[in-house]
């Protein structure tokens, strides 16, 4: 297995937060596959820049509040 990511992120907080908008309709929205939105959520996979930014923007948060970055 490889190593995961150095971005986490709070996709799932703030999808919850949202309605408790599903990852399909996240995916939907952004241009990204379910299965994608799943990655993302677990760390497995870190978004194009603009994925993320369309993700923020979508929550109407900046950059910064959805993902960080762990040294």
């Amino acid at each position: 297995m490889g190593r995961k990511p150095p971005i986490t992120n709070r996709v799932r907080e703030l999808r919850e937060q949202h309605g408790a908008m599903t990852q399909a309709a996240l995916g939907d929205a952004i241009g990204v596959t379910r299965q994608t939105v799943i990655a993302i959520e677990q760390n497995r996979y870190s978004p194009s820049l603009e994925s993320a930014f369309r993700i923020a923007r979508l929550f109407g948060v900046g950059l910064e509040d959805v993902f960080s970055w762990d040294e």
